[in-house]
């Protein structure tokens, strides 16, 4: 009889362990090197944003946050592999406009839904496009730009990169003036600007900090941003909306996440961790540097901004016709 007691103490003192382990878990979190998912190559804006935030969330978990570059299919690839990782915390995911907003406009069928498969811990950066043209052509304002293109229908071209942000940007500019232009599709933002700055295509729409050395050089010329505010790092130039095309606004921007069903203990000391990285003067020097504006922080306002980005590009998409490549 007594040995009968003693072995059903042991056994619920067992099963009051195995219970309690995930809790201990959490609480001991993290106790190993968390993995930070860029879904981009290495050397881009977004790696550049994924390593900056994994060396301050490093110092502040005091774990080794290391980054893992899964590029391919404009960041659709890394993250569709990140959400079927464990939801344990170990994994965060670099999260963005293309992946996780344009991304739902162009395929019906993507493979995860970036509301439901994935918890949004806070933005990271966000950073205006901006309308650039080659200094031979005679515009200077949107409005230079919008009566000629009215003048001229289809006779002024421009280049993107296929499902850019600066592609976006694009079409939701002619969408919201009724002009009609030319596109010519590149490959690569590289061939793209390159063929900008030799006058082979008089106009895009380019990231902000990759715009700037080439406009200080006097190669290329500034007509307007697509943020709501001006930029800092173009002060002088003014923002589309105030040009006459109010709210107009088309954003690069980055956040971090995790899948869904990662321990609400977990999410809310990750979403602590990353605030707290976000409102260093390390970090905030080094986005402001290049022109980027750290935004709201935290959960709530950035699941709430990528929502109505996923609106207002499948809107832009769909009315566009434009496919998947």
């Amino acid at each position: 009889m007594n040995f009968k007691r003693q072995l059903i103490q042991t056994l619920c003192i067992a099963a009051v362990g195995l219970a309690l382990s995930p809790v201990w878990a959490q609480s001991d979190y993290p106790n190993r090197p968390i993995k930070l998912v860029v879904p981009f190559p290495p050397g881009g804006t977004s790696d550049v944003m994924g390593r900056l935030m994994a060396d301050e969330l490093g110092k502040i978990l005091k774990q080794a946050v290391v980054v893992e570059n899964i590029g391919g299919a404009g960041g659709i690839v890394g993250t569709e592999r990140a959400i079927r990782l464990p939801a344990d915390g170990y994994t965060l995911i670099q999260s963005g406009v293309g992946q996780n907003a344009v991304a739902h406009g162009l395929d019906p069928k993507l493979k995860y839904n970036s509301m439901t498969d994935l918890i949004h811990l806070t933005q990271v950066h966000s950073g205006p496009n901006v309308l650039v043209v080659h200094p031979s052509l005679p515009f200077k304002t949107v409005k230079d730009v919008v009566d000629y293109a009215k003048k001229n229908p289809g006779k002024l071209d421009y280049g993107f990169t296929h499902a850019a942000s600066g592609h976006m940007a694009m079409e939701l500019f002619k969408q919201t003036t009724g002009i009609f232009l030319t596109g010519i599709p590149y490959r690569g933002g590289g061939p793209l600007l390159n063929d900008l700055l030799a006058g082979t295509v008089p106009m895009i729409f380019i990231n902000q900090d990759a715009a700037l050395p080439h406009i200080k050089a006097g190669k290329i010329r500034p007509i307007a941003v697509t943020s709501l505010q001006r930029n800092p790092l173009y002060p002088d130039v003014p923002t589309v909306a105030e040009s006459g095309y109010k709210d107009f606004q088309a954003l690069s921007w980055s956040g971090l996440s995790v899948a869904k069903g990662t321990p609400a203990a977990i999410v809310d000391k990750l979403e602590a961790a990353m605030v707290q990285a976000l409102q260093s003067e390390t970090v905030r020097q080094r986005l402001t540097s290049v022109g980027f504006v750290v935004p709201a922080l935290g959960s709530k306002p950035y699941t709430g901004f990528v929502k109505s980005e996923i609106d207002t590009w499948t809107r832009v998409i769909q009315t566009a016709g434009i496919k998947p490549q």
